[in-house]
């Protein structure tokens, strides 16, 4: 297994731009012939792609016009929630504002983009204010499938929360879990492939077991999968069973037993899977299913459920000067993910500056690295680099260099991995924001929590 360290980490992020051929001068890098500097970038979603593109364009062409638009005041990382779920971190810690993209000169908009023209080049908002652009970038994370399941919508996340955004719905699965009684039931039941954050659902089930091990030990965990396999499984299955035994209760999919669910009753707080399970829980977080961000298959941009692009470039393949990054974009073997969405951004930021130069886009490596807390001190990653290629006939980005942990890995191991992946959410969130948390912006004032009118903002 390959080490990882914030040396490493660093290097990773960086490594996305080192294909754009430019100048330093005056201690920022500038493009010279054929420059970009007029050119009017818009990019839609300020998350770990969206808002990442936006700064690095920034930083690389100080005067290119680049305009973000965000319906959130503040985001709060979807990676490393289940930390505040689990009650290891703090809200503020996940929440970052965009008052750092806002001091390069970039153009944050915090409204809902409602309508993009490609033809006429114009992203529309819901205010009703129209933005221009040279080239687009769609980076508008997931939406939810809440059809899928009957009983289950939009309303009933509000009981039977999914906590699979960050923000109002993060804080109500951790408050429901505080307020539960001591030999409640919490059920947790993680969506079909594919979505956000493969081994996540199981990250969530190990934070809360821990948590529940320690502050309420009466209390179980269920667990109720679609699946048959799912991501890290060895060493989840490891951690259950040495951490959690008699604690946590997993159904997996068979050849018999279909554990997805069928029906979900708000009121009596309970779910029916369809192999005809039942079970009624103090606490139920149902993940659905999932699906590109709204506004991209309203805008003509989704083949069925997701984005298909250029895996060298992220260019849509759908509609001309427009990109596609992050969890939204078909990336063929590259998980969606915080990660595989910075480095897809970095990547991407240097093919519009060639572009808009009218040079060939550089050549591409893409990384992915994820970190899944499974007890105290006791952390297990997964990652590869992607290299675009032709694989079989199929134009595809393949992993390299993979690596996995293994069960029976040493505590000292697992210690390592606990102290490199709070450096690499340092890290990446920097990288990404280019600001600190939201409650150490301005000490001794407290951060403003997102607004508890709505659970999710859709762009």
């Amino acid at each position: 297994m390959l080490p990882i360290n914030r040396r490493a980490v660093v290097a990773g992020l960086a490594a996305g731009l080192g294909g754009v051929a430019a100048t330093v001068i005056g201690g920022r890098r500038t493009f010279a012939a054929g420059s970009p500097a007029s050119a009017k970038i818009v990019v839609i979603g300020g998350g770990p792609g969206g808002a990442t593109l936006a700064n690095a364009l920034k930083k690389l062409e100080r005067n290119i016009t680049v305009t973000l638009i965000e319906p959130k005041q503040a985001y709060t990382t979807c990676f490393y929630s289940n930390h505040y779920i689990g009650g290891l971190r703090t809200f503020d810690s996940i929440t970052h504002s965009y008052r750092g993209l806002k001091a390069l000169g970039i153009n944050v908009v915090s409204d809902t983009a409602s309508a993009i023209d490609t033809n006429a080049r114009t992203v529309t908002t819901a205010s009703g204010d129209t933005f221009p652009y040279d080239r687009l970038v769609v980076a508008p994370g997931i939406d939810f499938k809440f059809d899928g399941i009957e009983g289950y919508s939009e309303a009933a996340a509000e009981t039977m929360p999914h906590a699979w955004r960050g923000g109002v719905q993060t804080q109500l699965l951790r408050n429901q879990l505080e307020q539960m009684e001591d030999g409640g039931t919490v059920l947790l039941a993680p969506p079909r492939a594919p979505y956000r954050c493969p081994p996540g659902p199981y990250e969530r089930a190990c934070v809360i077991a821990n948590y529940l091990k320690t502050s309420k030990p009466k209390s179980k965990l269920v667990i109720v999968d679609p699946k048959m396999a799912f991501s890290k499984q060895p060493v989840f299955q490891e951690a259950f069973d040495k951490h959690y035994k008699d604690l946590v209760e997993l159904h997996l999919t068979n050849d018999i037993d279909d554990f997805s669910l069928a029906k979900v009753d708000v009121d009596a707080r309970e779910i029916t899977t369809k192999s005809g399970l039942k079970v009624k829980a103090s606490v139920t977080n149902i993940i659905p299913d999932q699906k590109a961000g709204s506004i991209a298959a309203k805008s003509g941009l989704t083949q069925g459920d997701w984005c298909p692009i250029d895996p060298k470039t992220f260019k849509s393949t759908l509609a001309q000067n427009v990109y596609v990054i992050g969890d939204a974009a078909i990336a063929t073997d590259m998980p969606k993910s915080a990660y595989s969405a910075n480095s897809q951004a970095h990547a991407v930021t240097g093919d519009i500056l060639a572009d808009l130069s009218g040079k060939p886009p550089p050549p591409n490596t893409f990384y992915n690295i994820c970190w899944s807390f499974v007890a105290p001190n006791d952390v297990v990653k997964i990652g590869a680099d992607y290299r675009p290629g032709d694989f079989g006939g199929k134009f595809a980005l393949a992993p390299t260099n993979a690596f996995v942990s293994q069960p029976g890995e040493s505590a000292a191991l697992r210690k390592t991995n606990f102290d490199e992946s709070a450096a690499w959410y340092d890290t990446l969130v920097t990288d990404i924001f280019v600001n600190t948390p939201m409650g150490q912006e301005q000490p001794g004032k407290p951060a403003q929590a997102p607004s508890k009118k709505k659970s999710d903002q859709k762009l």
